[in-house]
């Protein structure tokens, strides 16, 4: 049993380092869900049908992942280069606390009047986009129909690059996969 564990974790340690890709996806090509989702800090609601006619980057992420630790400061600096755009992003929270997602903005920051905050209470969007862990980021373009996903810590330079892919009405290319972390308590997946 204790060699199970440290076998499970020294893999699961191992992935958390692997390079974040755009990955393939049987979303991609589909209509993003047209869901309602509650703002994490009070507020309007927000309705992913009121974002047609912008391009929308959907952040999952969660205050106890390493990786969205990780991530952070390049959604907010991708964020603020595109808010001139048309180019709006989302962060859903993924199975996590209220004050602990608080508590990880207030310790990290928080994007501008292009990023919204958001719950997701009974996990309906995480199944609806196909969430395996966090952070999972997918680009939608101006017609809400998903063109690309990003598994693993996103970085400037590959998350930009995607923006930019749709904004220029284009589908960007897709790589290999990397690595999410599950939620505490849910088994490790490896998808490569």
């Amino acid at each position: 049993m204790a060699v199970a564990a440290v076998a499970t974790g020294v893999v699961f340690g191992s992935r958390l380092d692997a390079d974040p890709s755009l990955v393939e996806t049987p979303l991609i090509g589909t209509a993003v869900p047209d869901l309602e989702l509650p703002a994490l800090e009070g507020g309007a609601p927000l309705r992913f049908s009121d974002l047609r006619g912008e391009v929308v980057v959907v952040n999952f992420w969660a205050s106890w992942c390493v990786a969205c630790r990780e991530e952070h400061p390049a959604l907010l600096a991708v964020a603020d280069t595109y808010r001139d755009a048309g180019v709006t992003f989302v962060g859903i929270v993924y199975q996590d606390e209220q004050d602990a997602a608080v508590g990880f903005l207030d310790e990290m920051g928080r994007g501008g009047d292009n990023y919204r905050y958001v719950t997701d209470p009974d996990s309906t969007a995480a199944l609806d986009f196909g969430v395996f862990g966090v952070p999972e980021t997918f680009i939608i373009d101006r017609d809400g129909v998903i063109r690309g996903k990003i598994t693993g810590a996103s970085t400037f330079p590959l998350l930009a690059g995607a923006v930019e892919e749709v904004l220029a009405g284009r589908d960007p290319q897709s790589r290999t996969s990397g690595s999410v972390q599950p939620a505490p308590g849910e088994p490790y997946v490896d998808r490569e």
